[in-house]
């Protein structure tokens, strides 16, 4: 399998976006992700985003049972996985069909031909076989029998049909390897590795890997291979990292800045469980993890463990969210420190579970009942998971409180390269405990650091510590049941005043020019579509300016000063506007919303239509609220008889 022989030449690129789709029994997860790491091995940036179907065991061939793993890889530091790929691999009818819209026009089409069987075709809706009725004329198609030419490469291990075929995946990332100058060692000692203890597969994998890559070099239909250099990344030692995963290391890593141990309490909910699953690894580093039996036992374990001393962590989607407000709140009173992980989704109630949404933040700030301000922290993209994490820590533990930490599903499950940081960079946290006081010293619970108004915290069972808990307010000072009306007010305000204290830097903003007048503020994953899009604009002479929020409450202090200094505010998100609400009311500037909830990420390429609306003033927040208002009514009014009426 020597990189010699080829009879075709070959194409250099600044980057690709690639896209595996078929079945979710297909191994479209696992064939993205080890193109992934050989991408990050070979030093290109990338970002990849997963589609997992919603359905556990949806039908076999059909449109709700696709799975899809797309990925950009450049020369240069990329911001999102693509807006449309270049190269779809289709594994079956129902992959082509769904998938097909999202192409670019001249983009590359490798359908398992195998599978293109006539109830196959037609179960997806097709009325003839897209393969042969110039569906694709607009496209460059290359129809691979891959599943009969995998059968044929793994017939000699001994394995069964069913086992031989599973393996066409790796035929089709063997193919696509060929295709882009990927290394092959890395993949075929994963295999080994993963099937240890199944040689036959094992080996059948291989076997299919190597066939693919092998059709690609000896078949004249791939006479072109493609060179993606090495991108120029800044100095330092990097990995390919999911942002459940680099969010898991980012609290084991704020549990050994802080001395603490660190114990999740938690419920397996889509798409955070994985945060569960790498936690459950790192028993060395003092990580305890408990899989509750449903979300408000798994938050009230955290909460206890915070007590108790540990960092407390629980994490959780938007509908677990909702069921663990009650025990926030508590910590809200108790004011102790605990590390709440939201890994939004589509809502509401069970919703979307394996799309993303950014529509949890009011909840985040608000879903409680009475007064209880809590933290609000939110990473912008894969990598950045490990920092915010860290950071929701130090603020939980400083600052005696709860800290929501926002991801979303594209972050979640979304990769990119992360540079690995020195340990000695990282800054300690204090968590501050009280050390047993002398004979004469009475404890009070609820007095306050006088720069951070946190209040101390006492291990149980110090001699000389105990003290009051539970969800009755406190009195200031001694901590004792207090249902005094001036003693409540005074509480409130200082709960509140604490969380206004926290320190965070100030807003930053990418205005290369100087000369803009519309500002794109955003939150969470959609920075990377933002910067994206405001790149494509700079390339064009069009001066527009970038800011991104990670601290959403408290916001930083120079907020207001930003909003005020540019004409035109935007402020896209995927939810109904939530921030642009948020920012209004505080700050009194007409930032406009512009929202998406269908369940995927913003692309760059709308967000350049959405900066050309904005600078010429054609599309406002009622101009698209309309527009959205108007289709569902014109769409309900097609469907439902109108019968008059008052």
């Amino acid at each position: 399998m020597a990189d010699t022989g080829r009879t075709g030449g070959s194409e250099k690129l600044e980057q690709v976006v690639i896209r595996f789709a078929g079945d979710s029994g297909d191994g479209m997860q696992l064939t993205g992700d080890r193109f992934t790491h050989e991408a990050a091995a070979f030093g290109n940036d990338l970002a990849t985003q997963p589609n997992f179907p919603a359905e556990i065991r949806a039908p076999q061939g059909t449109l709700p049972g696709v799975s899809s793993f797309q990925i950009q890889i450049a020369d240069y530091d990329i911001l999102t996985a693509g807006d449309q790929p270049d190269v779809l691999v289709a594994m079956n009818p129902a992959a082509l069909k769904a998938n097909i819209e999202d192409l670019v026009r001249g983009a590359t089409i490798i359908v398992n031909t195998d599978e293109f069987t006539k109830r196959a075709v037609a179960k997806v809706g097709y009325a003839a076989d897209p393969l042969t009725d110039g569906t694709l004329a607009d496209f460059v198609v290359h129809q691979v029998p891959m599943t009969s030419l995998t059968l044929g490469a793994t017939e000699s291990t001994g394995v069964g049909k069913k086992d031989g075929q599973r393996a066409k995946n790796m035929f089709a990332l063997g193919l696509l390897s060929w295709m882009y100058g990927r290394p092959i060692g890395g993949t075929e000692q994963f295999m080994r590795e993963k099937f240890a203890a199944k040689p036959a597969i094992a080996e059948a994998n291989i076997l299919a890997f190597r066939a693919g890559w092998n059709y690609g070099e000896t078949t004249e239909a791939f006479a072109t291979t493609y060179e993606i250099a090495p991108a120029a990344l800044p100095p330092g030692t990097y990995r390919q990292i999911t942002g459940n995963t680099a969010l898991a290391y980012g609290l084991v890593t704020a549990g050994q800045l802080s001395g603490l141990p660190v114990f999740l309490g938690t419920y397996p909910i889509t798409p955070a469980s994985d945060i569960l699953h790498e936690l459950s690894k790192h028993k060395n580093f003092g990580v305890t993890t408990f899989q509750a039996e449903d979300e408000i036992a798994g938050i009230g374990a955290a909460l206890g463990a915070a007590l108790g001393g540990a960092l407390g962590v629980t994490s959780t989607s938007g509908p677990g969210l909702a069921l663990k407000s009650e025990t926030i709140g508590l910590a809200v009173m108790t004011e102790l420190p605990l590390v709440v992980v939201d890994v939004q989704r589509g809502g509401p109630s069970t919703g979307l579970p394996t799309k993303t949404e950014q529509a949890d933040l009011l909840q985040a700030l608000y879903g409680r009942n009475g007064e209880s301000p809590v933290a609000v922290v939110a990473p912008r993209s894969p990598a950045d998971c490990f920092a915010a994490a860290v950071e929701a820590a130090r603020i939980a533990l400083v600052y005696r409180t709860p800290v929501l930490l926002l991801s979303d599903g594209s972050i979640a499950n979304g990769s990119e390269p992360w540079a690995i940081p020195s340990v000695a960079d990282l800054p300690r946290i204090d968590p501050g405990f009280e050390p047993e006081p002398g004979e004469a010293v009475e404890f009070q619970p609820y007095a306050r650091d006088p720069e951070t108004l946190a209040r101390p915290l006492a291990v149980p069972g110090t001699k000389g510590l105990a003290h009051r808990i539970g969800g009755l307010e406190k009195a200031d000072g001694s901590g004792n049941i207090s249902y005094d009306p001036a003693n409540h007010e005074l509480m409130v305000r200082l709960r509140q005043a604490k969380i206004d204290g926290i320190t965070v830097p100030d807003l930053e903003v990418d205005d290369p020019s100087g000369r803009a007048e519309l500002l794109i503020i955003g939150w969470g994953s959609s920075y990377g579509p933002i910067g994206e899009a405001c790149r494509r604009a700079r390339r064009r002479g069009v001066p527009v300016a970038q800011a991104h929020l990670r601290h959403l409450n408290p916001l930083p202090a120079n907020t207001g000063e930003v909003l005020r200094r540019y004409r035109t505010v935007v402020a896209p998100e995927m939810n109904n506007g939530q921030l642009s609400m948020l920012l209004r009311a505080r700050y009194l500037v007409d930032v406009q919303p512009w929202t998406k909830v269908a369940g995927t990420a913003f692309s760059a390429q709308e967000l350049v239509g959405v900066i050309d609306a904005a600078l010429d003033g054609s599309v406002t927040e009622l101009e698209q609220g309309k527009s959205f208002a108007a289709r569902a009514r014109a769409t309900y009014r097609s469907t439902v008889p109108q019968t008059g009426g008052n």
